[in-house]
């Protein structure tokens, strides 16, 4: 199971990331946990410069933008190897 972690205050924008990625996970029928950091402590923590920040099993994949669908179920496909 992978977890995906949504790093921001909880903006649009964020929920947005938070949005993509359930339906990528779903698309592919991956099971996920998510979780939103909302800390700003705990996002400076995955060394971001902006947010949104997208994070798969504990690893950086996107920040300070919106992905597509399909960046975010390339990464999610890619997390599973």
């Amino acid at each position: 199971m992978l977890t995906i972690k949504i790093l921001g205050s909880g903006c649009p924008n964020c929920k947005k990331v938070e949005t993509i990625a359930k339906q990528a996970a779903e698309g592919l029928g991956i099971e996920a946990t998510f979780a939103k950091v909302t800390d700003y402590n705990d996002i400076m923590a995955y060394d971001i410069l902006s947010t949104p920040g997208l994070v798969i099993d504990e690893k950086v994949v996107c920040s300070g933008r919106i992905p597509t669908p399909a960046e975010v179920t390339t990464w999610l496909a890619d997390a599973l190897d």
